[in-house]
């Protein structure tokens, strides 16, 4: 029986323990924030940005060098999260992603800013996943859903503001303003973490997968260079685009052979035994192709094809952003309060599917209204299966395995986000190329500034209106009709939740799993109780 004194400090405990959390919390808010910005903000400035450096058949890459470098660090960060504890790695991770931008900042030609987008990509690929982790060391699942949603909604806060910082820097101050921002947030980032995040350590002693590594880093980079080259750079037939899927089938063999061996695995095969997480997995890979896909070129096509300039094309995005947050938010606050959840990946790709279908329609002479409520039912889409899936996968393991979990689903969520973006990069890029050259056959070339590679928005505005004409007209065939080739894999995704077993999330941390909810009871109090040392 328990004693008034006893229960007095008890009651006193759980305000303390709480206010730990949410000072946890809003240090990692701030670490997504970060990493999420820097997907976003490039979006409006990319034009300017490809055009001054005389690189816009380059311009994919200022995209994919930041996701494949962010998505092959992502399972590293998540099972040395999980086997050395995750505050140090995630202070890491956050002082390379301010080398990255310091680096992209100094930039004075492609190659510079490319590499300083991988270096980015090499700390952020850790953020998102040791912020997804560390909320899962002291939340339970169930309760996790409302925290979830709400860094859901953070992403989506960041799809607003870094259009309009990328376009007002664009406009203004300059588009190397979109590397430097990052400074200041990123010294914020880690002073939080420093003081506040306090974070168990699983294991002294481990051994390094270095196979697995080095087979799936080669694995990735050999899958988004076919899909960024085939068909652009080189024709699908040729010699360097069928070496290279030769080099990513061997690697990703030789991968699933390392993994099989290794003693500690980067991604353990025995998650694939689980119905739940392949399932979410899938579908949040086809979410992320979509996503990525269609985000990375949207403002282009906006500026290039409405005449606005890089700011406005930003707030033209709040729609979308708008739709993402609205269902985010809701969707968790709904899943924590029911424990229900399976209805909204599938109504996600239905509305996902939709939303494209009707993208596909829009011409030039497609009224901004019109063009800015789909963009909302993109969101909206979006945003009703994007966190939930986290937490299916999540809740389908054992806490001491959340962080290799939750980074294997997100590693295969950002393979998507690269093939989206290099596919769509692609099958744009190559198409534009081609009208362009059809469609400008005579024209001056001297009227067109010279090269069709330099061409900015502002370039585009100020040609002679049968040269502006033909451009605008070249950009949109171009990109509009790739939102179709999107479909057939949302509808794949939606096939594969239809097989999600509804297991509801777990209320309390880890109940009834292998007899270890002791030990993880008396881990979680002792991680409270440091965490409340370390705020006060």
């Amino acid at each position: 029986m328990t004693s008034p004194a006893s229960a007095a400090p008890a009651a006193a405990t759980a305000p303390t323990a709480r206010r730990s959390v949410l000072l946890v919390f809003a240090g990692l808010l701030v670490a997504m924030l970060l990493a999420s910005l820097d997907q976003t903000i490039f979006s409006t400035a990319l034009p300017t940005i490809v055009g001054e450096l005389d690189g816009v058949d380059h311009m994919l890459w200022v995209t994919t060098a930041y996701m494949v470098a962010a998505t092959i660090m992502m399972p590293i960060y998540g099972k040395l999260g999980d086997l050395i504890g995750r505050k140090w790695l995630f202070i890491g991770g956050l002082v390379l992603f301010l080398v990255g931008s310091t680096i992209g900042g100094l930039a004075t030609d492609m190659t510079g800013l490319i590499v300083g987008r991988a270096v980015q990509g090499l700390g952020g690929g850790g953020l998102m996943i040791l912020s997804q982790a560390i909320i899962a060391d002291v939340v339970p699942v169930r309760e996790r859903a409302k925290y979830m949603g709400v860094m859901g909604a953070v992403f989506g806060l960041s799809s607003v503001i870094g259009p309009l910082l990328g376009g007002w820097f664009t406009e203004s101050v300059g588009w190397r303003w979109a590397f430097w921002i990052n400074i200041p947030l990123g010294l914020v980032a880690i002073a939080c973490a420093w003081v506040f995040l306090r974070t168990p350590h699983s294991r002294s002693t481990f051994r390094f997968d270095l196979w697995g590594t080095v087979t799936m880093a080669i694995a990735v980079t050999s899958i988004i260079l076919t899909t960024s080259w085939g068909g652009n750079t080189y024709a699908w037939d040729s010699p360097q685009v069928l070496w290279l899927i030769v080099i990513a089938a061997v690697s990703a063999a030789l991968f699933v052979l390392a993994e099989h061996k290794a003693s500690d695995p980067l991604i353990p095969l025995k998650l694939f035994r689980n119905r739940n997480f392949v399932l979410a997995t899938v579908a949040g890979l086809f979410i992320g192709v979509a996503m990525f896909g269609t985000l990375a070129y949207l403002p282009t096509y906006l500026q290039m094809v409405t005449g606005v300039n890089a700011t406005i094309s930003g707030f033209m995005m709040i729609p979308m952003v708008v739709g993402l947050m609205l269902t985010t938010i809701s969707t968790g606050q709904i899943a924590s309060r029911t424990g229900r959840y399976k209805w909204m990946p599938l109504a996600s790709m239905v509305v996902v599917a939709g939303a494209l279908l009707l993208m596909s329609t829009l011409t030039v002479e497609t009224p901004l209204w019109l063009l800015m409520t789909y963009l909302f039912a993109l969101g909206a889409g979006i945003g009703l299966g994007m966190q939930i899936l986290v937490l299916i996968v999540q809740n389908a393991f054992h806490d001491s395995e959340v962080g290799t979990a939750t980074a294997s689903n997100n590693f295969f969520r950002e393979i998507g986000a690269s093939l989206g973006s290099a596919i769509v990069g692609s099958a744009f890029a190559s198409r534009l190329t081609q009208l362009l050259t059809e469609r400008l056959a005579g024209a001056d070339a001297g009227t067109i500034g010279g090269s069709t590679n330099s061409l900015t928005p502002a370039a585009v505005n100020a040609l002679p209106d049968a040269l502006h004409d033909i451009v605008v007209g070249a950009y949109n065939d171009a990109l509009t009709p790739v939102f179709l080739l999107l479909l057939p894999m949302i509808g794949a995704g939606f096939i594969a939740l239809l097989f999600i077993k509804e297991v509801p999330f777990r209320a309390t941390r880890d109940e009834s799993r292998d007899g270890e909810d002791d030990a993880v009871a008396t881990a979680t109090a002792a991680l409270m109780d440091e965490a409340a040392e370390g705020a006060r």
